[in-house]
């Protein structure tokens, strides 16, 4: 941030549109690639209004999808590298339970991504880990190299490297407008910036802002409910803060999938949630939708009464957050097919906070308009038709 009393700066090499955790580390590889960077964000730091939030994410090796189980060794290597730049703990290794019927797809898939063969059966999975319970005929799969991001952590530790390798900051700045030509011009509340090259990662506001650059992109907020499940004798549910997270894919009660945490972020709760939600107005997301206000809570408290026997089957503390969806899930990184010096990352779905330190990668090395260190086809804007349907 500007000091007080200086002549604020409006030139830049890059600006970045949005400091969650993909804008903050995209900000970061620019600043360290000697780039004069403005990191714009329209809440005061630290906010809990988007995406980026929280004590807690997975971080998992294991995916379905190859062009994500390939970036993991590159994302926990620098997940590594900003520890040991900050002289933070940012990674608790927990592993990650998968838990699904045999031979279902996505779970062979996240199998052989690991490179393992064993399946453990409801008695084994049992014995290792007594809080779990399968149901008859369903089969696990553990990642062990996966374990907890420590999320609000991690993002001030990303914030104060691109700061120290002379990034700018500029939180409590609303952007209004975006003007495209050679030289992009960003107004916000409190200025007017130019730069060369514009990276939008604005979460669930990106939608509303490349409306303004001709682009509809179909990106869909959703209002999730983060839940916390009291054991209900403390510490006789083996589901303390030793245990493993875990991640269900392609059981029939919870076609979303669930996922939870061990008890990290509150002592004797465990973090337990579906992996969906309502669909909502990111600027009003705090109010509840008017019809059935909570409707994923049944699904986790029969899912909890199943599987995990020794939580109660009410949350114990509810929260809130932010998923952007795509209608696939993967997420969108590429230039604006119009204006080549705009690049947008968005739609992360849920899953996108593990993969930050590649995906702010991918989108400076875009700016920067070098070969991207992956194969971005999953990712392209022109997978989704009639996109530039929108104001010309």
């Amino acid at each position: 941030m500007a000091a007080p009393g200086q002549p604020q700066k409006s030139t830049y090499d890059v600006i970045v549109i949005g400091a969650g955790i993909q804008g903050s580390f995209t900000a970061y590889h620019l600043a360290q690639r000697h780039k004069d960077t403005l990191l714009l964000e329209q809440f005061l730091l630290p906010h809990s209004r988007g995406s980026s939030h929280g004590q807690s994410r997975i971080i998992r090796s294991a995916y379905p999808q190859e062009y994500y189980s390939r970036m993991m060794p590159d994302c926990f290597r620098l997940w590594q590298q900003l520890e040991a730049e900050t002289g933070t703990t940012l990674y608790r290794q927990t592993g990650l339970v998968l838990l699904g019927p045999p031979g279902e797809p996505e779970l062979e898939a996240c199998r052989r991504s690991l490179g393992v063969d064993e399946v453990l059966d409801a008695a084994a999975l049992s014995r290792r880990f007594p809080g779990f319970r399968l149901q008859a005929g369903q089969v696990a799969v553990l990642d062990s190299t996966a374990g907890v991001l420590f999320a609000d952590r991690a993002l001030r530790a990303v914030q104060e490297v691109f700061r120290r390798h002379g990034g700018t900051l500029r939180d409590g700045e609303k952007v209004l407008s975006i003007q495209p030509g050679a030289t992009v011009t960003v107004t916000t509340t409190a200025g007017v910036y130019k730069a060369p090259q514009l990276i939008i990662t604005a979460g669930a506001w990106t939608g509303a802002f490349v409306e303004q650059l001709g682009l509809r992109l179909p990106l869909q907020p959703l209002r999730i409910d983060v839940c916390y499940w009291r054991e209900k004798q403390p510490g006789s549910a083996g589901l303390g803060s030793v245990s493993p997270c875990f991640l269900t894919l392609g059981l029939s009660q919870a076609p979303h999938g669930i996922y939870g945490l061990p008890s990290i972020e509150y002592p004797g709760l465990m973090k337990v949630c579906h992996h969906h939600g309502s669909p909502t107005d990111p600027d009003r997301r705090d109010q509840a939708p008017s019809s059935a206000p909570h409707p994923d809570i049944s699904v986790l408290s029969s899912f909890i009464s199943s599987y995990l026997p020794g939580l109660e089957t009410q949350p114990a503390v509810m929260e809130t957050c932010l998923y952007t969806n795509t209608p696939d899930e993967d997420f969108i990184l590429d230039r604006h097919p119009k204006f080549s010096n705009i690049v947008i990352g968005a739609g992360f779905s849920g899953h996108g906070f593990k993969l930050a330190p590649v995906v702010g990668k991918l989108l400076c090395e875009l700016s920067l308009g070098e070969e991207p260190s992956y194969n971005m086809a999953h990712f392209a804007i022109t997978r989704f038709p009639g996109v530039l349907g929108a104001a010309q």
